[in-house]
């Protein structure tokens, strides 16, 4: 029987390579440091995006209205102006617009806290207690905002504070609604952002609760720092209570509460009161 091949010789093995290199995954330690680093990064992009480029702004200001020619008291800080003059509209617009940007950090930071895998709890948005927080809230706005205005107006009296204007807003139907809803806007940002967040995440990444206060009220009154010696003492001061009060009881709505009724009374008090009164 004849027998056909046709299939030639097997190749020959080739020979072994270099072996591949096997999958370096880092121990638990290393994990944990990559870990704190990210949250530490995460926690320096969101407070410099929220108020850290406001704040440096803040202090060019203040500088350059120490070192002008006329007094600080001579020199006016408006906190709440006209985007476009003599165009109702288009004001109202830009107005929402900057409401807007304000409130963009802390849905950012609502945002992370979750996708961090957390609650919103833990940086002390709570809504379980809402009628006590808000009679918290109302109590420290009483005592913050009386003492805020005479420290206000004695700095100014002594010239350490520019003279504030609340608001320069026109005559028009939607500027209350517009101040009440820029004076919730500045609360929300400030609370929740330089109580809530970072006063929580700082204790996460191992620090104590006096690193987190001090950090806390330090970039809120170099955020306020434009207003004068008042605006950053008084800021400083309130910043530290308003943290101090988070670190003991893990809750920030009536610190929002508070914040919103002074800016709320500050700036619609100021449209009643300013044309009957020469001191403020």
């Amino acid at each position: 029987m004849l027998v056909v091949v046709t299939s030639g010789p097997s190749a020959p093995d080739p020979p072994p390579g270099p072996a591949a290199p096997s999958a370096e995954w880092p121990d638990s330690a290393s994990a944990s440091t990559v870990a704190a680093s990210l949250l530490r990064f995460e926690v320096m992009v969101v407070v410099a995006i929220a108020v850290g480029v406001s704040a440096a702004r803040s202090v060019l200001r203040f500088i350059a209205a120490l070192t002008a020619e006329a007094s600080l008291p001579s020199q006016t800080a408006t906190l709440n102006s006209s985007q476009a003059p003599g165009r109702p509209w288009i004001d109202l617009g830009l107005q929402l617009v900057y409401a807007g940007s304000l409130l963009l950090p802390f849905a950012l930071v609502l945002y992370l806290v979750l996708r961090s895998g957390d609650r919103w709890s833990t940086i002390g948005l709570r809504l379980d207690r809402l009628p006590q927080d808000a009679l918290i809230g109302i109590g420290a706005a009483a005592a913050v905002g009386g003492i805020g205005l005479a420290g206000y107006l004695i700095a100014r009296e002594a010239g350490a504070s520019l003279t504030l204007v609340p608001t320069s807003l026109p005559d028009v139907w939607w500027r209350i609604p517009v101040l009440i809803l820029l004076a919730f806007a500045n609360a929300a940002l400030e609370e929740i952002v330089l109580i809530g967040y970072l006063g929580s995440r700082v204790r996460r990444l191992g620090g104590s609760a006096a690193v987190a206060i001090g950090l806390s009220a330090l970039v809120r009154g170099l955020y306020h720092l434009y207003q004068g010696v008042s605006g950053f003492v008084g800021n400083l001061v309130m910043g530290a209570i308003f943290a101090t009060y988070f670190q003991r009881t893990g809750r920030v709505v009536p610190l929002i509460v508070a914040h919103t009724l002074i800016d709320i009374v500050a700036f619609v008090g100021y449209l009643l009161i300013s044309p009957h009164v020469s001191w403020l």
